[in-house]
């Protein structure tokens, strides 16, 4: 496309010229639903004379239509056949659905597994307690997914569209104009087209005055594209037909009636919806993964092994079988499905609540808070959808006010005395950014509108106190008004070599020149003199420089993922503040192999004249190198790469078939909102990462101590019911970090759930609280005298140990707990004090007596408190050599 093709008043297009190369072929069935209206129709597209070429007659003939409009009765009909006018997505599951979809959880299952061990060897107490526990699960997590299925429901319900359609109520009625919900349109049916309005379902131009039309949501283009109801077809598709709009697209100007060729699942929006396959496993749903095959494995192998054991060491047989399921279970963090889902349920809610952001799949709120790198367009997100005058510089490259004034006067009066219905983006920069004296300067005698073949526009003005003599002003693209100017080779190519500089500075150039003409005369564009240059940008977001200035600094990079011209996008970032590593366009793009855009994406922050096909790859090739990618998109053509990021973010009004498949929606796309899911998210995997560290470790400390003890003593060290007491006890408490507030520095980084870095923290927190465990034993062989002389009292005292260990690993290990900041105790705190007053209390009260528990002498305590406070210190130690580890 040639400088200034394509922008109503011929400007440099430093932004983005030429669509995106990402249309389809001609001969795309995106039109097959028009032949099957027809009886006859064999299902091919003979109706459209076998593509995007066919004229109006044989489109009508296809859809069985004309240009009055359907009747009533043809419509309802049609209605019943096709089905609505909406994209196709899946249907919203219900509750018993989500329900069962739950117990797929690999922990759910394991907990299955044991129950069903245990209700095998008739250990009923065993097997109703697993039972419960999963119960529990699912219920809330069933819970949570349809309680956010419903608001994006209600969100669908808000967002519902019009469109204004032209009906007959019978054959030989005349056809009434009226408006109707989008989701009612047929194919057949004769539309109505404005300015501002979102092009309902893929049209056919009857007739059509100015019209032009933002594409972006299907090729990432921002200019708006023109089109004509007597275009004729160019090469690229039936996408860069000019005679066709398609659903996703709306009007920038102009208006149109056309008819309706295709509708819900068989536009190119659907067509879209239906190449998309099942997206990948997310950061969250890997991370867990991993976890949850490590713990698997143990939980596994733990009853044979106790079995084993006790078969060799101790003679004893399958009466030890529910004694080595309790275990297991004690392994098992069994909390973590009803955790998991309470803590993003919380967040979600907070979201819709306070910030009008859905999250539509509740796994996605830990991923956008595990999100190190986030995609981004320019234009709608960056920038807003116009431009601004930058500079209005003269022939030298100095500031002239002047040189603005005399385009403003220039788009001013083409306004006016061309009579068009409002003024192009360009023409309205020039007249927000002018003074008004500058337009009641002149006085308009005619104006020559702009010409996409000339790439300019003329005006001609009367200046007071000159008689007989007029002024001819002439402004648009730079080429074609230096062509016209009287000007030496080197002074033409110097003038070009400014107007260059500032386009590759990223901004759009408009050209200014001006003649002295005696009234009366034909306005002549040939030997103007040249008055200068008028530099606009894209007008910034609002919010963008403060909210990118805050995901910074939670550690969260942003990459531009745009079909703009590489210029315009690194100018924005410049402008907002973000440091620009490197620049990528398509055509390099295209040579790089898959391994080689993974190590220079990490470098990369512009990725320009990107198709759909570009930004799919750049998503994977982040996601390649390690990241946690979110992807922030609202057209049909960020479908696929919103589909392969980590976590999808889509706005309130974007593409239907994205905002479906979005794991996040925006009430608007702004990135202030994503940094408070980002918050909300790391808040959630932040308590979701705690729970998991205090849990397991403390876990494998208890299993290491009882099967160390179950081997050393001639009796059981804890009885099953007195261990899945304790289970129970510490379940219960573990609810509380669904309600913690983690440290701030918390939410200064990535909530990466690594499982070896997991792993490896509970393996050391685990076997320092398997010694204080063991220390237990001299403890209790000193203050009993002997363990083996009374099992009763045994139990009784490591019950109170275990419980009281754990409440102080919940209190040192958690990252919102009291003292933390000098803040008030929290939730977390206040149930650790129940857990050990439950150690203190149970095994003196009657319930302890039947669980086979006895109070327990007075030495015992104090000696027990000097075992705590050694095991305190050495989780301070131990948490203070963590934190300070890189990556801890």
């Amino acid at each position: 496309m040639e400088a200034g093709a394509g922008t109503p008043d011929g400007s440099r297009p430093a932004d983005g010229s030429g669509p995106a190369d990402g249309s389809p072929s001609p001969g795309r069935p995106v039109l097959r639903v028009v032949t099957t209206v027809d009886a006859g129709a064999d299902g091919g597209d003979e109706g459209l004379g076998g593509g995007s070429d066919g004229s109006l007659l044989q489109v009508f003939r296809g859809l069985g239509a004309g240009p009055r409009g359907l009747t009533e009765a043809q419509a309802e009909e049609r209605s019943a056949r096709f089905g609505a006018n909406v994209v196709p997505a899946g249907r919203d599951p219900s509750w018993p659905r989500l329900f069962a979809r739950s117990l797929r959880d690999p922990f759910t299952a394991v907990l299955l597994c044991l129950g069903l061990v245990s209700a095998a060897v008739l250990a009923w107490g065993t097997a109703s307690v697993i039972l419960l526990l999963v119960a529990v699960s699912c219920v809330l997590r069933a819970s949570g997914e349809h309680r956010a299925g419903r608001s994006t429901a209600g969100l669908r319900r808000r967002v519902a569209a019009t469109a204004t359609v032209q009906r007959r109520a019978g054959e030989d009625s005349a056809p009434v104009t009226r408006e109707i919900p989008v989701a009612d349109l047929v194919p057949g049916d004769v539309v109505r087209l404005g300015p501002g309005d979102l092009v309902p379902a893929d049209v056919r131009l009857l007739r059509s005055t100015g019209l032009s039309v933002h594409q972006a949501a299907l090729t990432g283009e921002s200019a708006p594209v023109e089109k004509s109801a007597g275009g004729e077809p160019g090469e690229g598709g039936v996408l860069l037909d000019p005679r066709y709009c398609f659903q996703g697209s709306s009007v920038a100007s102009g208006s149109a009636t056309a008819v309706v060729t295709a509708t819900g699942g068989d536009t190119l929006s659907g067509a879209a919806h239906r190449r998309t396959g099942k997206p990948p496993a997310t950061a969250f749903e890997r991370s867990v993964q991993g976890v949850s095959w490590i713990l698997i494995r143990f939980a596994l192998l733990t009853p044979p092994l106790v079995l084993m054991a006790n078969a060799a060491l101790r003679g004893r047989g399958l009466e030890t079988l529910p004694f080595a399921v309790a275990v297991a279970v004690g392994l098992t963090p069994e909390m973590l499905p009803v955790l998991v889902t309470t803590c993003l349920a919380r967040g979600a809610a907070l979201l819709a609540r306070a910030h009008g952001v859905i999250v539509r799949r509740l796994p996605a709120l830990h991923d956008i808070g595990a999100m190190d790198v986030l995609c981004v367009d320019k234009t709608g997100t960056l920038t807003q959808d116009r431009p601004v005058v930058h500079r209005a510089l003269d022939a030298d490259g100095h500031d002239d006010p002047e040189v603005l004034r005399r385009a403003a006067a220039a788009a001013w009066w083409s306004l006016q005395l061309a009579e068009l219905p409002a003024p192009d983006a360009l023409d309205e920069a020039l007249l927000a950014a002018a003074d008004e004296d500058a337009l009641t300067a002149y006085d308009g005698v005619t104006a020559l509108p702009f010409d996409p073949v000339r790439r300019l526009a003329t005006v001609v003005v009367r200046t007071p106190g000159r008689p007989g003599r007029h002024t001819l002003i002439t402004k648009g693209a730079v080429e074609a008004v230096l062509a016209r100017c009287a000007l030496s080779d080197d002074e033409r190519s110097r003038l070009r070599g400014l107007a260059d500089a500032q386009a590759a500075d990223g901004l759009r150039v408009l050209a200014v020149a001006t003649a002295e003409r005696p009234a009366g005369d034909r306005p002549r564009e040939r030997g103007l003199t040249f008055r200068g240059l008028v530099t606009l940008r894209d007008d910034l977001a609002p919010t963008a420089a403060e909210a990118l200035a805050g995901l910074a600094a939670r550690g969260v990079t942003v990459k531009v993922l745009t079909g703009d011209h590489p210029g315009t996008a690194v100018r924005a970032c410049r402008d907002l503040g973000v440091p620009v590593a490197g620049v990528l366009g398509a055509d390099r793009l295209d040579t790089l192999t898959d391994p080689e855009l993974t190590e220079l994406a990490r470098r990369t922050t512009v990725f320009a004249r990107c198709t759909p096909e570009h930004k799919t790859r750049v998503v994977r090739a982040l996601r390649s190198a390690g990241h946690t990618v979110g992807f922030l998109g609202d057209g049909v053509n960020d479908l696929p790469a919103l589909r392969t990021a980590d976590v999808g973010v889509a706005p309130r009004d974007a593409a239907g078939v994205t905002r479906e498949n979005a794991d996040l929606v925006l009430a608007e796309k702004d990135l202030t909102a994503i940094g408070h899911a980002v918050a909300a998210g790391r808040h959630a995997g932040g308590n979701i990462a705690t729970y998991l560290r205090i849990t397991l470790s403390s876990n494998l400390g208890n299993v290491i101590a009882m099967l160390s003890a179950g081997l050393l003593l001639p009796f059981l060290p804890m009885l099953p019911a007195q261990v899945l007491v304790q289970n129970l006890c510490f379940d219960a408490a573990q609810l509380a970090f669904a309600h913690d507030r983690p440290a701030p520095s918390a939410l200064r980084r990535p909530s990466v759930l690594d499982p070896r870095r997991l792993l490896r923290f509970i393996v050391g927190f685990g076997a320092l609280n398997a010694v204080a465990d063991l220390a237990t034993f001299g403890v209790l062989a000193f203050a009993l005298r002997g363990p083996g002389d009374d099992e009763t009292l045994f139990h009784s005292g490591w019950f109170t140990e275990n419980l009281l260990t754990q409440a102080v690993v919940m209190v040192l290990l958690s990252l919102g707990s009291a003292g933390r900041g000098g803040r008030r105790p929290g939730p977390v705190t206040w149930t650790a004090a129940a857990l050990a007053a439950t150690g203190l209390l149970l095994p003196m009260s009657p319930p302890g007596a039947a669980l086979g528990m006895s109070a327990l002498p007075g030495v015992y305590y104090g000696l027990l408190a000097a075992v705590l406070a050694l095991y305190a210190l050495g989780l301070l130690a131990a948490r203070r050599r963590t934190d300070d580890r890189p990556g801890g």
